[in-house]
């Protein structure tokens, strides 16, 4: 892929980039041109190993361990990752818990993890970005098409927390728009990651229920990701891009 370098001189922190679409991103907003930091809980190697290639490209990279449950980790990385770069244009929350199950088997516990990673460590760590961001900052959420359309039961959760994440989109755009920040949300569908690969138990019934009859690329959401970064997507804010091959057609 060749880069246009459309985000040379910026710095990007990417939550939850170890792998799958986190690690597709931060590789794509680094071919781009922007040096990279990406969070990680358990997957040390494997933040490393993006590290390593963004590295490859020519542009800074830095991973550091934070925990988006914490609330005190998950505003303190964005500091963390701001002072080492030089400081902060583009945050990508994309760290998240996906637990799906029977509502009567949900904890008490089970609700405080997924909001805690899901919502309010998304909430944190977007307002202390927008504490370091300039004219031009972009702050661009990973939601989910079960925001859009549940097709089944067991998600109930999983659901009520990514469609949080709209409404503190849209609110940021207000907020921040004034200072020439944009806020803006992509829905992915099914898409083929180690949590949910395309040849995986579950992924006929996923496929069979998009218009196009199949999983997703961690790539074509870090496409989206990467245009909502750049200059050309300066007039959208507070929107919603779906990439989920027709999911919710």
């Amino acid at each position: 892929m060749t880069s246009r370098g459309t985000l040379n001189g910026k710095a990007a922190l990417v939550t939850g980039g170890s792998r799958g679409i986190g690690a597709a991103t931060a590789l794509r907003l680094a071919r781009e041109g922007a040096d990279v930091a990406v969070t990680y809980v358990r997957g040390k190697e494997a933040a490393q190993e993006v590290v390593g290639a963004v590295e490859a490209l020519g542009r800074r990279a830095v991973a550091l361990r934070a925990d988006s449950a914490d609330a005190d980790e998950a505003a303190g990385a964005v500091g963390r990752v701001a002072d080492a770069l030089g400081g902060l244009d583009i945050l990508v929350n994309n760290a998240g818990v996906g637990l799906l199950g029977p509502l009567d088997d949900l904890s008490p516990a089970d609700v405080d993890r997924v909001l805690a990673v899901n919502v309010r460590g998304v909430f944190l760590a977007s307002r202390a970005a927008a504490a370091r961001m300039a004219s031009g900052g972009r702050i661009i959420t990973i939601g989910s098409c079960m925001t859009q359309r549940v097709p089944g039961p067991g998600g109930t959760l999983y659901a009520m927390s990514k469609s949080a994440l709209i409404g503190l989109t849209k609110a940021l755009a207000r907020e921040l728009g004034g200072r020439g920040i944009t806020a803006n949300i992509v829905h992915p569908g099914p898409v083929d990651t180690d949590m949910n690969p395309a040849d995986g138990p579950y992924a006929p019934g996923q496929a069979a229920m998009t218009a196009v009859g199949r999983f997703g690329t961690a790539d074509e959401v870090a496409s989206a990701v990467a245009y909502l970064a750049g200059t050309d997507a300066a007039y959208v804010t507070g929107a919603e891009f779906t990439v989920d091959g027709g999911h919710a057609a």
